[in-house]
């Protein structure tokens, strides 16, 4: 699918936090907002976490030790922003690298003094060739989504 056929998905979420705050809770806590059901794993998760440097990963990890990578974190500016690779194909089932790989983008950006709009964005979505287009429309349902909207009600 050519890549101007698919736009980016957007939604977001307000949240009574600084950006330092909010940022530090979708980083240090995605147990608590990251969607059970949404597993790579053949077997039940356990934790779920993001390393904190440009270049880390963040993935899941079951009760016997396996691994799951979701992808790779090219950005990790706390309070800002962070831009991942979202190595998920058209048929929801994990890629073995970043080659065919989306992006998710997350930016903190200040309401004002109590309270931070995060923005979720899934970009690049043609990336994962045939399919896209079915991608594109199942993430673009019901704002904010269930992840922003789990996250969300942390704060």
């Amino acid at each position: 699918m050519p890549e101007q056929t698919i736009s980016d998905v957007r939604k977001s979420v307000t949240v009574a936090a600084t950006p330092e705050d909010a940022f530090q809770v979708f980083v240090e806590r995605p147990q608590d907002w990251f969607p059970p059901h949404h597993v790579l794993l053949k077997t039940p998760r356990v934790g779920i976490a993001f390393d904190r440097e440009a270049g880390g990963r963040y993935y899941e990890w079951d009760a016997e030790g396996n691994e799951m990578t979701w992808g790779t974190i090219r950005e990790y500016v706390p309070g800002e922003k962070l831009i991942l690779t979202w190595r998920i194909d058209a048929r929801w089932q994990p890629l073995p690298d970043d080659e065919k790989a989306g992006f998710i983008e997350v930016y903190f950006t200040p309401v004002d003094e109590h309270h931070t709009r995060v923005e979720l964005a899934h970009t690049q979505i043609w990336r994962v060739g045939e399919g896209a287009e079915r991608m594109h429309q199942a993430l673009d349902g019901p704002s904010p989504g269930d992840t922003l909207g789990r996250y969300e009600k942390l704060f």
